[in-house]
């Protein structure tokens, strides 16, 4: 497994508009379908990477802990799913499914939104304030596949507090690192 580093999009950039299905209600999911709320969570993984298989549980304890909180959270699936199939829309409506997502989880079948966004791994995460300006580019933790670390979400989580609490975000922030997105032939991005 080749390890590669978010490419830490600029903080302040304004989250770029998507609209894609959610793979378990089928339901067209945008950043309107989150007006109104104080922040949110734009998170990019995919079902087969050791990486996101490392922090599932904690994804999905995330969806529970924040669903009553003012922030939106939507994940997204980037990969070619032809050449992974386990990250196809059924594969990654069976895994929301058997984690207990609370979220929408959306297949992006053209990678328009993770080249959009800038997203390079899986997990990369994006935590947007209520102006839908990036407050947050980092990693889940400091635990990855065979660390030893236990996984607790704590660099993610405190900056989701802050963004909810109207306190600033810190901004050092250490990248995210994965799997790399897996770019359908001659649609790797050039960032």
């Amino acid at each position: 497994m080749a390890l590669t580093l978010s490419t830490m999009m600029p903080l302040g950039t304004v989250a770029p508009a998507f609209e894609l299905p959610d793979v378990v209600s089928g339901k067209k999911i945008s950043l309107t379908t989150f007006k109104g709320k104080k922040a949110l969570l734009v998170l990019f993984i995919c079902r087969h990477c050791p990486y996101v298989q490392h922090i599932k549980g904690e994804l999905a304890r995330i969806g529970l802990d924040y669903r009553s909180k003012d922030i939106g959270i939507v994940a997204i699936s980037s990969n070619d799913a032809q050449k992974y199939p386990e990250d196809a829309p059924a594969g990654l409506k069976e895994m929301a499914t058997e984690l207990g997502f609370t979220f929408p989880f959306c297949h992006d079948e053209n990678q328009n939104v993770a080249k959009d966004y800038h997203a390079a791994c899986t997990p990369d995460f994006f935590l947007f304030d209520k102006e839908r300006r990036l407050v947050y580019r980092g990693q889940l933790d400091d635990s990855r596949p065979d660390s030893g670390r236990p996984v607790t979400g704590r660099d993610l989580r405190q900056a989701m507090n802050a963004a909810l609490g109207d306190q600033p975000v810190s901004r050092i922030q250490k990248p995210s690192m994965g799997c790399n997105i897996k770019w359908k032939p001659g649609n790797e991005p050039a960032y």
